[in-house]
């Protein structure tokens, strides 16, 4: 189905964006395996692969649009040099990318694409929920400071 020229391009930034976050999310996972970090590693791994399935849909949503994804762009990747870095880094992608899912669903309901509208809708709601967590994080390391955060993100915590 011959798709929305304009959707598709916003679809293929949007595409971007995941797999640059795909990226900094894998990085900033295996950087807190190899410090000890086991449940945040795996907190962040898991927020990765939802990125990953969140580029699958878009690319399948762009092919059912007759259109070419664009797989080989990536945005700027910002790794923290620590945990509170990763996490404001990843939190500050995050924000961004509700903005730009806000404004594509605006555009996808200008186009009466309702099943894009549907799919932007939850991804998201995903979005969301990294943001959450990413404050949820951040609340915790200024209410019990960074050492005993990083305890609790150890191996038997």
């Amino acid at each position: 189905m011959k798709g929305n020229a304009k959707l598709i391009t916003v679809l293929n930034s949007l595409l971007a964006d995941e797999l640059t976050a795909i990226n900094q999310y894998m990085v900033h996972s295996e950087m807190c395996e190899n410090w000890g970090y086991v449940k945040l590693h795996m907190a962040i791994r898991s927020q990765a692969m939802d990125e990953m399935h969140h580029a699958e849909w878009l690319i399948e949503r762009i092919i059912f649009f007759e259109g070419a994804p664009t797989v080989s762009k990536l945005n700027s990747i910002k790794i923290g040099k620590n945990v509170s870095e990763m996490i404001r880094n990843d939190n500050g992608d995050e924000l961004d990318a509700i903005q730009a899912y806000n404004a594509a669903i605006k555009l996808a309901r200008e186009v009466d694409d309702q099943g894009t509208v549907d799919l932007l809708a939850k991804i998201l709601k995903m979005e969301e929920g990294h943001v959450d967590w990413a404050e949820i994080q951040r609340a915790q390391i200024d209410q019990m400071g960074m050492e005993n955060y990083l305890v609790n993100q150890t191996i038997g915590n």
